[in-house]
């Protein structure tokens, strides 16, 4: 099975980065390409969003992205480097290289260009490689269909369509460092091509392994 996974910076770095977390997520990638071809989008976390906001102020968005584009990719350099000889010795700083690419080794990236959240390069290139499953690994457990941090009743969605997703995310901010769960782009090249999507919290490691297998998992599935 192809598989891209979107690995949220919330849980790579929720404040630096996470080498405990780091660790087992390596052996969790190494473990499971042996049976999937896996490439791994890696986001910013806090690392992108202090670097943003140390930033001068009056920058275009587009320069305050490609701040944040920096933090991803050497977040995905610690990846890598974990990941050792099951990585790809390159990281693509395109779509275009990263679809070479795939296959074989574990490919791991980050950001490519400015008003792209990494969610969205990982929708694309799994676009592109035509992947059997995307997978949006964040510290969210679900969607829901509403806010659960301002809605204590809020409920858990477990199965969703693609035009769903599309009207939840176009509601939400997209300012650099500050995108919502999934933003547009991802949401829109999802529904488009009809990629099988789960978004689950991607710390709890035998849960998005169950996910991978196609075992029972707790995690919204949009198809």
């Amino acid at each position: 099975m192809r598989i891209v996974f979107s690995l949220g910076g919330s849980i790579l770095a929720p404040d630096e980065i996470d080498e405990i977390y780091l660790g087992k997520a390596a052996d969790f990638l190494r473990k499971i390409s042996g049976r999937h071809s896996i490439a791994v989008v890696v986001g910013g976390g806090a690392p992108a969003r202090e670097k943003i906001a140390q930033a001068e102020s009056g920058l275009s968005q587009a320069a305050y992205d490609w701040i944040g584009i920096k933090a991803t990719r050497e977040n995905a350099k610690a990846l890598k480097e974990k990941l050792g000889d099951s990585a790809f010795p390159q990281i693509p700083e395109t779509l275009f290289d990263a679809q070479k690419r795939y296959g074989g080794k574990i490919l791991v990236m980050g950001g490519t260009e400015p008003g792209h959240s990494t969610d969205a390069v990982a929708a694309l290139l799994a676009d592109w490689v035509s992947a059997d499953l995307f997978i949006n690994a964040s510290n969210i457990d679900y969607v829901y269909d509403r806010d659960p941090k301002k809605n204590k009743d809020a409920k858990p969605i477990r199965n969703m369509g693609f035009d769903y997703i599309v009207e939840l995310v176009a509601k939400e901010s997209t300012c650099a460092g500050k995108y919502p769960l999934l933003d547009l782009v991802a949401a829109k090249t999802i529904q488009r091509s009809r990629i099988k999507t789960i978004i689950l919290d991607g710390r709890n490691l035998e849960n998005m392994e169950n996910a991978v297998e196609g075992r029972e998992f707790q995690g919204t599935e949009i198809n």
